[in-house]
This record gives structure tokens, C-alpha cells and sequence, in this order.
């Protein structure tokens, strides 16, 4: 059986390129990068060669770059951080309704520890309003994180407005950029932006490595203390191999990027060509233009979203309906129905997230095998009122 996976915004393969490049320092160059021996030493240049690397695609410095063990590692670092050494100058945090739960479960977990935190709505399109933003900052306001691209639909939020209110304001902005590192454009200094999340397994580097990106004279705490690694903002041997492996797929996307990014767009618009031509009563979820190349988020009236999932999975399709840190999760997509959808309808939303390796047959090979399947799903579902 052909397998077909379109679920990258929930991890992505590692690219070959990327695992050559990490094999030596899990075979010859093994060292901690820690130690003043030759192996330390060789493993502390190949971390800081990643951290300029990395550092100069998003317009930083390498020393605004700090390695963690993923996004939502980085995420709590960010929010918990900022709160802990901000402290003295009020306690209010500025999220959205939308954002990935490694940012929502945070601020819930402050909320139980002394801080407020305002939950910003979304537009039907699932975009923050930037006005109802700046009418949400109070005295106390000491952070705003607002993620830049949706994990489910792919929706890019207004964060070069967001930053620049939140710069006039002596607000520190935060965003989790997870989901649209090598997508789009990511520049800090545009989008006037303190810190952002990023994770390596969505960029076809391995999971367990992310970075946090922290502008200079920004106060923040250590989520993890203990050594001195990190210069004291993130204790733990690093994980060499993977921040390699980062950095490399940082460079490859430099390279093939924007040819990549183009190609993947095209195959999207494909897919839901053929699914809105070919089945009837379907809803595109997020915003038709501004969002990442790769997702397409979509509602089935009358279906649920996991026998979609189950059905296509047995057709070797790979699917989602939604994050998947919520998966195991029968509750209906709170993106979703942030953005108006009514609870039955979010139920029956999938999200499809292509990647490099995907194909026009691939695409072609769902579109010709969905339509039956919604339509076995519609004919066993009591609501289902026929065509």
C-alpha cells in the first residue's frame, strides 16, 4: 500500500542531508560540549557554527539564541521566564483563545500562581484584531504572546502591528513561531518581536532540539537551572547532534526554500480544488491568503474527524484534526470554535499539512479516494438529511 503523509505541521521525516550532518557527533565527535578537551572543543564549535547560522536567518545575533529541547520547552521558557523576572512591574499576561497549548496551559498555570491573563478572540478567518489588543493592555501588562502562524490552520496573525504596539508600550512581545519557520519570511527585527519559539522537528531536523530566540535586555528567568550552559539561560548538556541537525535544515531551507515553498502552495490549492469541486457541503477553515503554504484545514458537515482520520489512515493517508498534542483529545477543536464554527461542524474538521516529499499523484490519489469515503461517513450519520 502507497503511504501518503500530510500531517508535517505535527512533525515532519528528518531530511537526509540533516541526519548525515548530525551522524558524525553521535559516532566520532561525541563530546559534551561542556569539556575544554579536544572532543568538548570540537562539539562546542560545531554548537556555536549552528548558533550563527541559525542566528542569521532570523536576523539575531548568536547570542539572542538560546537551544532547548523544543517549542514547548522554549514556550515556557519565554512566558514563565519573563513573568518570574518581571515581577516587580505588574503580573498581566495578553494571549489569544488560539494559541498552541504549550502557551495556553502556561498562562493557566500563572493564572493559579497570581497573574491575570487576557484571552484575545479571533475573527471568523482566526486572526487576533490588533485594536481589541491594544484596548486589552492595562498598567499591569508585562507580556504579550501571540503565536504567528496557527498549528491547525495555518492563519498568520499581524505581529509586525502587534510588535509595534507593544514596542510604543514598553510591552515584551513573545511569539511562537513554531509553525512558520522556513514557511515564511521570519525576521525579528521586522516583525518587532522580543522573543520567538521555534522547534527543529517541524523543519525536518529531529525532534528533541529547539531555540528560543531572546532579544538583547530582555530580563528573563531560567525555566531549568543547574550548570552554567547556555550562559545561564538554560542549564543541561546540550544536545550537540540535534542543534547541529537544526542549524543544517535551517541552511537547507535557505537554499531550496523559496522553490520549495512555492511548490507545496501549488499542491495545496490542488487538494482543496479537488475536494470543493467533488464534495459538497465543505467549509476551508482560517484565511484564504495569509496563512503557510503547507495547510489546509477543512470542515466535512455531518462527518467527525476521527473516522475521516481512521478511514483515510487505512488508505495509507495521514491525516490530522488538529495539534497533535491534543489528539488523544475527543473534544472539538478550540481553534475552531474560536472562530464560529458550531461544535458539530468543528468535530468534523481535518487538517491537511503537506511537506517536501509530497506529490501531484499524492494529492491526486486523495481526492480521488475522499469524496467516497465522506459519503459512506454522511450515509451511516443520523443527522445527515441527503443530497
Amino acid at each position: 500500500m502507497k503511504k501518503i503523509y500530510l500531517d508535517h505541521n505535527a512533525t515532519s521525516p528528518v531530511h537526509p542531508e540533516v541526519l548525515e550532518a548530525m551522524l558524525p557527533f553521535y559516532k566520532e565527535a561525541y563530546g559534551n560540549a561542556s569539556s575544554i578537551h579536544s572532543f568538548g572543543r570540537e562539539a562546542r564549535k560545531a554548537v556555536e557554527a549552528s548558533r550563527e547560522t541559525i542566528a542569521a536567518f532570523i536576523g539575531a545575533s548568536p547570542d539572542e539564541i538560546i537551544f532547548t529541547s523544543g517549542g514547548t520547552e522554549s514556550d515556557n521558557t519565554a512566558i514563565k521566564g519573563i513573568m518570574e523576572a518581571n515581577a516587580s512591574k505588574g503580573n498581566h499576561i495578553i494571549t489569544s483563545v488560539i494559541e498552541h497549548h504549550a502557551v495556553l496551559n502556561t498562562c493557566k498555570y500563572l493564572e493559579k500562581h497570581g497573574c491575570t491573563v487576557t484571552y484575545l478572540p479571533v475573527d471568523e478567518f482566526g486572526v487576533v484584531s490588533v485594536d481589541e489588543l491594544k484596548n486589552a493592555i492595562t498598567a499591569d501588562t508585562i507580556l504579550v504572546s501571540i503565536m504567528h502562524a496557527n498549528n491547525e490552520t495555518g492563519a498568520l496573525q499581524p505581529i509586525e502591528e502587534i510588535g509595534a504596539v507593544t514596542r510604543a508600550k514598553g510591552i515584551i512581545f513573545h511569539s511562537d513561531a513554531v509553525q512558520s519557520l522556513t514557511k515564511v519570511p521570519v525576521d525579528v527585527d521586522k516583525m518587532n518581536v522580543d522573543l520567538l519559539s521555534f522547534s527543529g522537528h517541524k523543519i525536518y531536523a529531529p525532534k528533541g532540539v529547539g531555540v528560543l530566540y531572546k532579544r538583547k535586555g530582555i530580563k528573563m528567568a531560567p525555566l531549568i537551572v543547574g550548570g552554567h550552559h547556555e550562559k545561564n539561560k538554560r542549564a543541561g548538556t546540550e544536545n550537540v547532534a540535534g542543534i547541529v541537525g537544526f542549524a543544517k535544515a535551517v541552511e537547507i531551507s535557505k537554499r531550496d526554500g523559496a522553490v520549495l515553498n512555492k511548490r507545496i502552495a501549488e499542491l495545496r490549492d490542488r487538494l482543496w480544488k479537488g475536494i470543493n469541486d467533488n464534495i459538497k457541503k465543505v467549509k476551508l477553515n482560517g484565511h484564504p491568503d495569509k496563512r503557510t503554504p503547507n495547510t489546509l484545514n477543512v470542515s466535512f458537515e455531518y462527518v467527525e474527524g476521527e473516522s475521516i482520520i481512521l478511514n483515510l489512515d487505512m488508505e495509507g493517508i495521514a491525516v490530522s484534526s488538529g495539534s497533535a498534542c491534543a489528539s488523544g483529545s475527543l473534544s472539538a477543536s478550540h481553534v475552531m470554535l474560536a472562530m464560529g464554527l458550531d461544535h458539530a461542524i468543528a468535530q468534523g474538521s481535518i487538517r491537511f499539512s503537506l511537506g517536501k516529499d509530497n506529490t501531484e499523484e499524492d494529492i491526486d490519489f486523495v481526492i480521488s479516494i475522499l469524496p467516497g469515503i465522506i459519503d459512506k461517513l454522511r450515509q451511516m450519520s443520523p443527522l445527515y438529511p441527503g443530497d
